[in-house]
């Protein structure tokens, strides 16, 4: 049988789409190639976004503004001097943008006004921290973008 230069064309298509299509059911059903949405309940956060906004606007209305640093220790943050750290209730939120089992939170329970994270808690690369607060009835709001090394 002779094979002419259209049917060689077909063939070629047909093997290289084949080709694509393989590795394309293969990264969809391998659970190595994890392909989740970058945050769980995406569509549910996207709804509070004006709630946070208006919390944003607070910490940034504030004198003196929460500190968020990394320190050779992990990282730190600092709280302003002049509220009464036993009245800071809230959280911190760590977000590992590039693996999603490594977020966590973490209850603000303060001895000082400093809180810190240790570093065997973190994983190095990118983390987006937020700090979510409550002092005196007054919810504050502050993130920070932080490589961790």
């Amino acid at each position: 049988m002779k094979i002419n230069w259209g049917t060689g064309i077909v063939i070629a298509f047909a093997l290289f789409m084949s080709f694509i299509l393989y590795f394309v059911f293969k990264v969809q059903s391998d659970s190595k190639y994890d392909n989740e949405l970058v945050t769980e309940d995406y569509y549910k956060k996207e709804i509070r976004v004006q709630g946070d906004i208006q919390k944003v606007q607070n910490a940034n209305d504030m004198k003196v503004k929460v500190v968020i640093a990394n320190t050779e220790k992990g990282i730190h943050i600092a709280f302003p001097k002049d509220f009464d750290f036993k009245n800071i209730k809230g959280k911190v939120s760590l977000y590992r943008p590039s693996n999603q089992k490594l977020d966590f939170e973490i209850p603000i329970s303060l001895s000082s006004p400093d809180l810190l994270i240790p570093k065997k808690n973190l994983v190095g690369g990118l983390w987006d921290i937020s700090v979510e607060w409550n002092y005196q009835g007054k919810t504050y709001l502050n993130k920070e973008e932080i490589y961790f090394q």
